[in-house]
This record gives structure tokens, sequence and C-alpha cells, in this order.
């Protein structure tokens, strides 16, 4: 009788070890996966930065050109001078895999041809 208790303690305290286990395995990797998170973040603006020639790269300022560039449509105004201030990260941009699909659709050199600005050679 002492054993068979013995027994079913033992699986008992396994079973808790084990989901202890899985509990800090599950929140290791999703603190390791909001540390990659945050470092891939942080580090793709400084990448489109580095390549730049002095001008303030910011992605978002491209805002107005989204719609152009995902449905085909005429830039903006707005569009166009973003476009001419961007102009010197447009490579960083492109080897962002953030923003590379929209450096290199068929959009973006309409609108860019549409604004006057000659596509990257990178």
């Amino acid at each position: 009788m002492f054993l068979s208790k013995y027994i079913k303690h033992c699986k008992t305290q396994n079973s808790l070890t084990y989901t202890n286990n899985l509990v800090d395995m599950k929140i290791m990797v999703l603190t390791l996966m909001v540390f990659v998170i945050l470092l891939t973040s942080f580090a793709a603006p400084n990448k489109a930065a580095d390549t730049n020639l002095g001008a303030a790269c910011d992605p978002k300022q491209l805002q107005p050109c989204l719609a152009a560039i995902t449905g085909g449509g005429q830039p903006s105004g707005d569009c166009c001078a973003k476009l001419k201030d961007q102009q010197p990260c447009l490579c960083g941009f492109a080897k962002n895999p953030a923003f590379a699909q929209y450096i290199s659709s068929p959009n973006s050199r309409k609108v860019l041809t549409a604004c006057g600005i000659p596509y990257p050679s990178c």
C-alpha cells in the first residue's frame, strides 16, 4: 500500500515538474522572440540610414505613396515630394526585407517615373 502511494506521488511530482519545465520553456521562448523582434525593429531603420547620403531616412515619410504603389494609381504631389526627399534612401529601403517588396514592385517603377525620379541602381 505504501509503495503504491509512493509511486502515485512520484508520478504526480514528475507531472508537475514536467508542467513547470514546459511553462519555463514557453516563457524563455517568448522572451527570446520578443528580444529578436525588438532587435530587428531597431536594426532595420539603421540599415537604411547607413546607406544614405545624409538624408534622414524614414520609410513612414513615403506613406502618401502607398496607395499608388500597391494599387497602381497616379502618385500625388505629396508622394512625389516625399520621394524626392527620400531618394538617397531608396537603396537602403530596397535592401531592407521589410520594404523591399514595395521598392521592387512594378508599380513602384511607374510611380518613380511619374514623379521624374530615376529608379535606383543599388
